[in-house]
């Protein structure tokens, strides 16, 4: 008993030192932010469009940390006890996250653009793959709690496997064309089919298992 109390505890401070860094990386894309200047309404109008790059970059980064957060929360909700390597590697990914902000400052720079597109890119291909070892990590040491659904992880090991895999793809097409943002578009439909998939998959599973 003392040893599952103290794994949970350890689980614990874990997250809740993740969503401490999560929040300073939120933190430091809203600070890189420019401010509109202008003393007319025009004036304001024009910085804004101005800068209206940065601050779709911030938009988009935004969303992305939160969606590897909300991500690495769903799957620690379940997580029973903590192993050294699986801190380790959580390290690893909070890394990719702080990042964040640094590589959200490139990408709306000024110079070339097919290095500055696939920093960012790589980024998300390197955080992605992270969580993908993390969940690795958690069912061969089985660090899991007993009452976790086993498609919950699937579900999230699916999910960053496709967005890792839509990401490595845009970096060769950048140096093609400056609209390799485009590929990025394709990872709600890509989640979807996952979906569609999995789901088949475990509908396949129970009816063998009624018929059986």
């Amino acid at each position: 008993m003392a040893t599952q109390e103290s794994g949970s505890a350890s689980a614990d401070r874990l997250t809740m030192f993740v969503d401490a860094v999560i929040a300073i990386a939120l933190t430091l894309l809203a600070l890189d932010l420019r401010v509109p200047t202008g003393d007319t309404v025009t004036a304001m109008a024009t910085s804004v469009l101005d800068h209206r790059g940065e601050y779709l970059a911030f938009v988009l980064s935004f969303v992305v940390i939160a969606a590897h957060w909300r991500a690495h929360h769903d799957t620690f909700r379940h997580v029973g006890s903590v192993s050294p390597r699986l801190t380790s590697v959580t390290l690893v990914w909070l890394f990719m996250q702080v990042v964040m902000p640094f590589a959200t400052r490139v990408i709306t720079a000024e110079g070339a653009f097919a290095p500055r597109f696939s920093l960012y890119a790589i980024v998300q291909v390197l955080a992605s793959a992270t969580l993908a070892l993390i969940i690795r990590e958690i069912r061969r040491e089985r660090l899991y709690r007993g009452d976790a659904p086993p498609e919950v992880f699937s579900s999230i090991l699916v999910r960053s496997i496709c967005l890792a895999s839509v990401f490595a793809v845009s970096v060769p097409v950048s140096f093609f064309t400056t609209n390799a943002f485009v590929c990025w578009l394709a990872i709600p439909v890509v989640l979807t089919v996952a979906r569609m998939i999995q789901s088949d998959r475990a509908d396949r599973r129970a009816a063998q298992g009624s018929s059986t």
